[in-house]
């Protein structure tokens, strides 16, 4: 028998085996009922491309590889070879495969006393306008196929006598309908009859579904920009119009690095970690729990009247700091004093395209939203050199491209940062004025786009980029003599991007100007994966743009 057939066997049956404990359980708990989740679409939701050996790699999710005994799970998973529970086992990985049901079960579960229940039903490459289609079933029949799977999940919990309600419909598809024209443009329209007939199936008419957006951060965001916009389109008409429909963003996850210049089509591991807690978020909001925040400061620490060098951080992945786990500092006794709050340096900030903001000025400390950090840390250590007080604002969207931060933007509107950006800048200097300090924008540090070095297209034209960026940025926060220090790792090394010499592009347009200050990060330590930076990485990258801004200084 196949190794991977074996391994998939042994583990369902410790989870079966696992779960009989938890029924008794719960046959005897008549204090809450069991909270049922669905999960389904496409490969997104499957998991494609992530192994569970992987998971021990990112700290903030270990111990997900093992079955979680206290979790129902009930699932048909595949296109042709289906996976299939065949009843309620134990959640956990099926077929070496990490979908987003084990952290958002984790997530839940941690935040509510309440069981919870999953059924999952997801195969790749499926269409919502054929094979999930509730009128007309094409290809792999998905919608009556998952009908079929919830219907005999539930009448197995009847026969348990375990009390149970529909809790939420998790949703994550729509790749395949932007190859189909007609699928694409009627997207939202037939999003909206998915749902409602799904409701109506289930006697459910206010059951909530939690639409997840297409992540702008694979290839698919960059070569079928166009398309994956009308997609999301409608999935946003259909969230504005309902108020049981929420819109959940996920393009600031991270996503599997693929072989040749890295790009992927799929979260794999870690975005499918992260991913689970997405999830896990929206709907703990949507029942009241929120989600716990910083401490705000009272006070600014410094002297009435004081004046305050304002250092403005942004870019996207390696900026964000998507694989640098705080975990993996707190056992170095020499970098693990960055995650201590400095008090003297407050910091605001808005990441991942408005998907974590701060409410107000707090120490500079760790803020990622899965437990990471970004090289605003080292860089504020190593600022402290710096004569004077200084404060930190920081403005990121890891699932961003070059062409969003400009002034002109893409067909993708709603993708376009640029307003928000000027605006977070005037907000932080407005806000720090009107508590009586003076105010110096001191610079701008953006960290060149990882996926625009691996896309021929975008790579091209991405000094250009910048520099309608810088320009405008500096006419609109009228401060022509503004100074950027445009950072920039080792562009992606491939025969299908070499043979645009973007470091040398970037460093013709910047030598013409001034005060744009052409950063290459090139000395950074080794590195596992093309294109993102780990903890060791991410520090390096802060200490090298203070150690550029005080040479100008000095």
């Amino acid at each position: 028998m196949n190794s991977k057939i074996m391994q998939f066997f042994s583990i369902a049956a410790f989870a079966t085996l696992a779960f009989s404990t938890v029924c008794s359980a719960n046959e005897s708990d008549t204090q809450k009922p069991v909270r049922v989740f669905i999960f389904a679409g496409q490969s997104n939701m499957v998991g494609s491309d992530s192994k569970v050996a992987d998971i021990k790699r990112f700290p903030p999710f270990a111990g997900l590889s093992a079955p979680q005994p206290n979790i129902k799970f009930s699932y048909c998973i595949g296109r042709e070879n289906k996976l299939k529970s065949n009843g309620w086992v134990a959640l956990n990985p099926v077929n070496n495969i990490v979908g987003p049901e084990l952290s958002f079960a984790k997530k839940v579960s941690n935040n509510s006393d309440s069981p919870i229940a999953i059924i999952k039903c997801a195969a790749g490459g499926t269409h919502l306008g054929g094979d999930w289609n509730p009128d007309d079933p094409s290809g792999f029949k998905m919608y009556p196929l998952a009908i079929e799977l919830v219907r005999e999940s539930l009448a197995e919990l009847d026969r348990q006598n375990i009390k149970y309600q529909l809790e939420g419909f998790m949703w994550h598809q729509g790749e395949n309908d932007m190859f189909n024209e007609q699928y694409m443009a009627n997207y939202g329209k037939n999003l909206e009859n998915f749902i409602q007939k799904w409701r109506d199936e289930l006697d459910a008419p206010q059951l909530k579904f939690f639409v997840g957006e297409l992540c702008t951060k694979t290839i698919w965001g960059m070569d079928l920009r166009p398309r994956m916009y009308a997609i999301s389109v409608g999935q946003k008409s259909v969230a504005a119009n309902d108020p049981n429909v929420m819109y959940v963003p996920t393009s600031h996850v991270g996503v599997e690095i693929g072989g040749g210049v890295g790009l992927h089509y799929h979260y794999g591991t870690l975005g499918q970690l992260e991913h689970g807690v997405n999830y896990a978020n929206a709907y703990l909001e949507s029942i009241g729990v929120k989600a716990k925040q910083r401490a705000q400061l009272s006070k600014l620490p410094f002297n009435a009247n004081e004046p305050v060098k304002l250092f403005v951080l942004a870019g996207h992945r390696n900026m964000e700091g998507e694989r640098a786990f705080t975990q993996n500092l707190s056992t170095n006794a020499k970098l693990k004093k960055l995650l201590r709050n400095q008090k003297q340096i407050p910091f605001r900030y808005q990441l991942g395209g408005d998907y974590l903001v701060s409410n107000n000025w707090e120490s500079l400390g760790p803020t990622g939203y899965y437990e990471t950090f970004g090289p605003e840390l080292s860089f504020g250590a190593a600022l402290k050199k710096t004569k004077g007080n200084i404060a930190i604002a920081k403005f990121t969207h890891s699932g961003s491209q070059i062409v969003d931060w400009t002034p002109e933007g893409s067909e993708a509107k709603s993708r376009n940062l640029y307003p928000q950006f000027i605006q977070f800048i005037e907000d932080s200097m407005s806000d720090l004025k009107a508590k009586g300090h003076p105010v110096e924008l001191a610079g701008i540090f953006y960290h060149v786009g990882e996926n625009d070095m691996s896309f021929g297209p975008f790579r091209k034209n991405a000094p250009s980029r910048i520099a309608s960026l810088i320009k405008q940025s500096r006419i609109d926060l009228k401060q022509p003599n503004l100074r950027w220090f445009v950072s920039q790792q080792p562009p992606t090394d491939h025969e299908q991007v070499n043979a645009i010499d973007v470091t040398a592009e970037l460093a013709k347009v910047s030598e013409a100007d001034p005060n744009w200050i052409h950063i290459r990060a090139f000395d950074l330590p080794k590195q596992e994966k093309q294109l993102v930076l780990d903890e060791l990485g991410i520090i390096a990258l802060g200490q090298l743009m203070a150690t550029e801004y005080q040479k100008t200084v000095n």
